[in-house]
């Protein structure tokens, strides 16, 4: 009776046991069959949400014409900056206007080409002679100018060469740990540099060697429409950065595409800074007579500024300039900067080849596509162009002797 008793209540406790566990297994799928059911959900509604996102993007690339369209749309800013952007960066036709006789026509359609639909000046200069061989987009080239960013470390690198100041191997501490001399700073642009060089030569050392090199007065002799640019009586503010702007950005100076030729022209021929003479006819050509301005007394110190001019095109700023020519040594400074919203690039340069030098000054202005890096691309094209029509191959040597040759206004 007892056993029987047992077992029953044994049978029992296993069945309530048995059943304990369905429950709790039944009770385990449901839940897992609603957050399977719930995680389909999901799936489904963030598959339906990059479901509509594609077709409206779809929809937008059917139905939608240029970015400018959809720029539109989005803000005044964005707007603002994409008609910048098209309308200063790039023009349809640069060279309308041109007065074209005088020009080389190989030296003229290598820059035409090489500048392409960009808003930009190219100037070529024999700077043997002073001749200018090439003026693309004369309009510009003739402007008021512009701030020369950093191509304004030439004639400062020049003028601390002259003072005793430096030498190319004299290191300038910049930081505490931080030490770089005049090849590296031109061939990098390195801002600090010229900036420490600046202060140490002072507004009034500064002033004069600029003006010596050129800036602030005419280049050209007898070029109608030419302009002066600007360069200040007194240093600017020093909210402005001073004396040390001024000579690593060009800061509150205004120096045209004419100015910068004459001078890297000097660099190139040994010290002659020569009025710039554009030909406008055939017969001006045939009767062409260089006129030098003054002699500047940089012969010793060219070598000096020469490595960090080559190092800027072999590994520095203006290394675009090999991305399409690398037959000949090209010799160069960049600079960039911008004002008001519109940006400035630069790049002034020679080629250092066997028969004779010629000078190409790359001026543009407009939005993001402008720098320094684009304008040394754009020379790099047209002394692709020039050698590719053999210019360098048939140019006849011109002498660097300036005996004989009529010498305008003062002499230094």
């Amino acid at each position: 009776m007892i056993a029987n008793k047992g077992s029953a209540l044994i049978r029992l406790v296993f069945v309530f046991t048995l059943a304990l566990l369905l429950s709790q297994s039944g009770m385990a799928a449901t839940v897992n069959t609603r957050s399977l059911t719930s995680s389909k959900k999901s799936q489904k509604v963030s598959e339906g949400q990059h479901a509509k996102k594609r077709m409206r993007r779809l929809a937008r690339s059917r139905t939608a014409t240029p970015r400018k369209a959809t720029l539109v749309r989005t803000s005044h800013r964005r707007r603002r900056y994409y008609e910048r952007f098209t309308a200063s960066s790039f023009a349809d036709d640069v060279t309308e206007g041109d007065v074209i006789a005088g020009d080389d026509p190989v030296v003229r359609q290598a820059a035409v080409d090489a500048l392409g639909n960009m808003n930009g000046t190219v100037l070529a200069i024999e700077p043997t002679s002073g001749r200018v061989l090439a003026m693309v987009n004369q309009k510009l080239a003739l402007s008021s100018g512009a701030q020369p960013c950093s191509t304004i470390k030439l004639s400062v690198a020049l003028a601390a060469l002259s003072e005793g100041l430096i030498t190319k191997d004299t290191e300038i501490k910049l930081g505490r740990r931080s030490r770089i001399n005049l090849t590296e700073a031109l061939a990098h642009s390195n801002n600090a540099y010229f900036e420490a060089v600046g202060r140490q030569l002072g507004f009034e050392k500064v002033s004069y060697y600029a003006h010596q090199f050129g800036l602030g007065e005419l280049s050209g002799y007898d070029i109608p429409r030419e302009q002066l640019g600007t360069y200040p009586d007194e240093v600017i503010p020093a909210k402005l950065g001073g004396v040390g702007k001024m000579c690593s950005f060009g800061e509150g100076i205004s120096m045209t595409p004419l100015q910068l030729g004459a001078l890297v022209s000097a660099i190139a021929n040994g010290g002659t800074l020569y009025y710039l003479q554009h030909p406008a006819t055939a017969e001006e050509v045939a009767d062409f007579q260089p006129r030098v301005k003054r002699h500047l007394d940089i012969a010793p110190l060219i070598p000096e500024i020469s490595d960090g001019m080559a190092g800027a095109v072999a590994y520095g700023t203006a290394r675009s300039v090999r991305l399409n020519f690398n037959e000949e040594e090209i010799l160069g400074k960049t600079g960039t900067c911008s004002r008001a919203g519109t940006r400035f690039g630069w790049f002034a340069s020679y080629a250092n080849t066997d028969v004779g030098r010629i000078v190409t000054v790359v001026f543009l202005q407009g939005g993001r596509p402008t720098f320094g890096p684009k304008a040394a691309e754009i020379a790099g094209r047209m002394y692709k162009n020039l050698y590719d029509h053999r210019f360098f191959a048939t140019r006849p040597v011109v002498p660097t002797d300036t005996a004989g040759v009529k010498t305008v206004g003062t002499s230094q």
